[in-house]
């Protein structure tokens, strides 16, 4: 299996030998790349570039490319302010398109990394990119996820225990797919929950299979799948195994061919699942579970005050209900209590009307008035019972109350 080593190592001999490259700009990129390698280094603690480090460098192999592609292959040192507007205004207004047809999305990555960074600074013409670039865009998430039911149908056509292993892993450790695919046998734990008493498994989440930006934790696994598939998979292999025996590329034809299959889609867009929309669909399905934003923000190796899961939140409508459930909450106690009042006076008015018919039947005409009392309390007490029917049916059904007065 290649390594990202491997990838980043011929695809940087790739950029520095292409000769459709102005000559200016290969000298540039050559000792970015010299300069970068060094910084990763020592920014990490490394005596060795780790993967991480070559999948950030292979990146930036793409990148600059692109950004070569932009400015016509000029010589970045020749480049004037008119020719750093153009091609800002370009990527703005949607008239440079990637090879899909279809205007840039992340444009910021190549703002931040490139026009504003190390290599225009090589070339003497970042702070000129800086002054042409100053507007700060408005941050914005992207709400994409996978739902519960859709997740279940994408697992529906997966045969190979190993296949579905990785699926159950990344919707229930909520871990991303670089991470998943480095684990090894020694990662994992069988434990037993102490509360449920049922068998799980501990993933181990060490700093060097995951993201820089992300917390080293443990996490225990949540489905009885998981643990039914880790069981099938991890009696086959060694401590020192890796539990995937394949690389990202099959990762994404597997969750490729699995959508084309079901036909399957992401929310609220429709667009192809990918391996990180499994992610936010297993928060998004937590939040409505009721787990709460910090206890879903550990699980996904965020700081427990993260704001990352505020534009799902707001999406998702989690928090607009319970106003609504405090209103429904506070007309049913006004209800309650006024039920029990009604039936104090009726338990008290049937007591009446058999006190002055056991007693006196020669008053007539009050034992009629109490008997006309005690009907219009039944009345009453029904158009009560109607009115509670009729909240409590708005309720979703794992909000109602078990028992009313």
């Amino acid at each position: 299996m290649t390594t990202r080593k491997e990838y980043y190592e011929r695809a940087k001999i790739k950029l520095l030998t292409d000769e459709t490259i102005c000559p200016e700009n290969i000298n540039i990129f050559r000792k970015f790349f010299e300069y970068e390698e060094y910084k990763l280094k020592r920014m990490n603690d490394l005596r060795e570039l780790d993967e991480s480090c070559y999948k950030t460098l292979y990146f930036y192999i793409i990148r600059l490319r692109k950004v070569n592609c932009w400015f016509e292959n000029k010589p970045w040192r020749e480049l004037t302010r008119g020719d750093i507007k153009a091609v800002y205004d370009g990527l703005e207004d949607g008239k440079i398109l990637s090879q899909r047809g279809k205007p840039f999305q992340s444009t910021q990555h190549y703002y931040n990394k490139i026009l504003k960074s190390k290599p225009f600074e090589l070339a003497g013409k970042a702070q000129l990119a800086r002054e042409v670039i100053c507007f700060p865009k408005r941050r914005r998430r992207e709400v994409r996820y996978i739902t519960r039911e859709g997740f279940l149908t994408l697992v529906s056509v997966l045969v190979k225990p190993r296949h579905l292993l990785l699926f159950w892993l990344a919707w229930d450790i909520g871990e991303n797919i670089d991470a998943l695919l480095q684990l090894q046998k020694k990662d994992f734990t069988r434990a037993v929950d102490p509360y449920l008493k049922e068998p799980e498994y501990l993933v181990n989440l060490p700093e060097a299979k995951i993201k820089r930006s992300r917390q080293t934790r443990t996490e225990p696994t949540l489905y009885p799948e998981t643990v039914r598939y880790c069981d099938m998979v991890l009696s086959q292999l060694a401590d020192n195994d890796k539990v995937f025996a394949f690389g990202y590329r099959q990762a994404v034809k597997l969750i490729n061919n699995a959508g084309r299959k079901t036909g399957v889609k992401c929310m609220p867009g429709g667009e192809p699942v990918r391996w990180k929309d499994l992610r936010s669909g297993m928060a998004c399905h937590l939040l409505s579970m009721g787990w709460q934003p910090h206890e879903i923000n550990l699980r996904l190796g965020h700081t427990p005050n993260s704001d990352t899961l505020n534009a799902y939140i707001n999406y998702l409508a989690i928090d607009r209900h319970r106003p609504k459930r405090k209103l429904y909450d506070s007309e049913m106690e006004k209800l309650k209590e006024e039920l029990k009042e009604i039936k104090e006076r009726d338990r008290f008015s049937r007591g009446k009307v058999q006190k002055y018919t056991g007693e006196n039947q020669a008053m007539p005409e009050e034992n009629q008035a109490m008997k006309a009392e005690l009907a219009q309390t039944k009345a009453r007490v029904e158009e009560l019972a109607q009115m509670v029917t009729k909240l409590l049916s708005k309720l979703p059904a794992a909000q109602k109350p078990v028992h009313i007065g």
